[in-house]
C-alpha cells in the first residue's frame, strides 16, 4: 500500500461547520458541527492522506481571540513537531485572513499549514465546505507546498496568508489577492503552484508557551471629519499602538494626524494602513513619517497590519524595528 501522508486537521468552528433548518434556507448557525461530522462528510479525503480530527474551537470565527490563535498555533507546532506532515484548520471565514497571518508570523516549521473554510453551511444547498476541504488535503499533502508559510484554500484556488484577503460577503469566490495574485489552484484534482515560494521573514514570538495573550491595538476608520478624539480614546482604554485605517495613502483629517503624532511621540506605535480595497502605503509620501514617528504599512490592510504590530509588541515597541518587519511582510 502506497504511503498516506500523516495530516491533522485542527477544527475551530465557522460556517463550514454550519447548520440550518432548510437546506435553501439564508439562515444557519455557525459552527454547530463539530470536526468528526466535516470529516465523514468528506470520505474521499482519507484516500489521500491518514487523516486525524482535533476540536481546537467550536464558534463563528467573529468570536476567536488572540488567546485562540495562540493556543491554535501551540497545536499547530506540536502536532508538526511530533510527525505531522501537515496541517489543517477549518475556520470561519469572516476573520480566516486574521488568523492565517498570525499563524505565518509565528510557525516556523516547513511543512504545509493550510486554512480552509465555507461561505453555506455544510447542510446548505451546492454547500462548498467538503470541496474545500478536500482541496486543502491535496495541498496540505503536496511536497510543493512545503516552505510557502500557511496558505489559504477555498474555491479550487489557493492564495498566501500575508496576500489573501475576504472581498465579498456571500460569494463562494469571496477570497482573492488583490496586489500579489492567488499562489496556486486546484486544477483537475492536481495542485499547481504559480510561482516559486518568497523568502520567509524570520518568526515572531520565539516564546510563544510564555505568551498568554497579546497587547491590545485599535483600528481607527479615517473618514472626512472623524473626530480626532478617538485617537485618545483608545488610549485611554489600554491600547498600546494604533492603526489608521486611512483615506488614500493611509492619510486622515490634520486634527486626527496631529493626535496621532502627539500620541508617537509619547512611544505608542503608530501604523498607517489604507481603508482602500489594495495598494501600498509608502513612508514620507503624503505624511512625513520620519518626523511623526510613524510606521508605514505597506501591502498590508488594517486588519493584518493590526495582527503584525499586536504581534511584535510582544518584543519590541522601537518604531525604527518594527517599520523594519513591516518592510519584511512586502513579498508574497
Amino acid at each position: 500500500m502506497a504511503h498516506l501522508p500523516s495530516i491533522v486537521v485542527l477544527a475551530t468552528g465557522g460556517t463550514i461547520a454550519g447548520a440550518g433548518e432548510a437546506p435553501s434556507g439564508p439562515s444557519y448557525r455557525s459552527a454547530a458541527l463539530g470536526i468528526e461530522e466535516l470529516l465523514t462528510a468528506v470520505p474521499q479525503a482519507r484516500e489521500l492522506a491518514d487523516l486525524t480530527g482535533e476540536q481546537i474551537a467550536q464558534v463563528g470565527s467573529q468570536d476567536l481571540t488572540p488567546r485562540h490563535w495562540l493556543t491554535l498555533a501551540r497545536r499547530v507546532r506540536d502536532r508538526l513537531d511530533r510527525g505531522a506532515e501537515g496541517i489543517i484548520v477549518t475556520h470561519g471565514t469572516d476573520t480566516l485572513e486574521e488568523t492565517a497571518f498570525f499563524l505565518d508570523l509565528v510557525v516556523d516549521r516547513p511543512q504545509p499549514v493550510v486554512l480552509t473554510g465555507a461561505m453555506r453551511p455544510a447542510t446548505g444547498l451546492s454547500a462548498d465546505g467538503p470541496r474545500n476541504l478536500l482541496d486543502a488535503v491535496r495541498v496540505a499533502r503536496d511536497p510543493a507546498a512545503s516552505g510557502r508559510g500557511v496558505l489559504v484554500v477555498l474555491d479550487e484556488t489557493v492564495h498566501t496568508a500575508r496576500a489573501v484577503t475576504k472581498t465579498n460577503t456571500s460569494s463562494v469566490s469571496t477570497f482573492r489577492s488583490p496586489l500579489f495574485g492567488a499562489a496556486g489552484a486546484i486544477v483537475g484534482g492536481r495542485t499547481v503552484f504559480f510561482r516559486a515560494p518568497a523568502p520567509r521573514p524570520a518568526p515572531l514570538l520565539s516564546d510563544l508557551e510564555g505568551t498568554s495573550d497579546l497587547p491590545r491595538v485599535d483600528v481607527l476608520y479615517a473618514t472626512a471629519g472623524m473626530a480626532a478624539d478617538q485617537v485618545e480614546c483608545s488610549l485611554d482604554h489600554g491600547a498600546q499602538g494604533l492603526v489608521l485605517a486611512g483615506v488614500g495613502n493611509g492619510n486622515a483629517p490634520r486634527p486626527v494626524v496631529e493626535a496621532l503624532s502627539r500620541a508617537a511621540q509619547r512611544g505608542i506605535p503608530i501604523v498607517r494602513s489604507t481603508r482602500a480595497a489594495s495598494g501600498f502605503v509608502a513612508r514620507d509620501i503624503e505624511i512625513d513619517d520620519t518626523a511623526q514617528g510613524f510606521i508605514a504599512a505597506g501591502a498590508l490592510g488594517p486588519a493584518k497590519a493590526r495582527v503584525l504590530l499586536m504581534t511584535a509588541l510582544v518584543e519590541t515597541s522601537d518604531p525604527k524595528e518594527l517599520q523594519e518587519r513591516f518592510f519584511a511582510e512586502q513579498v508574497a
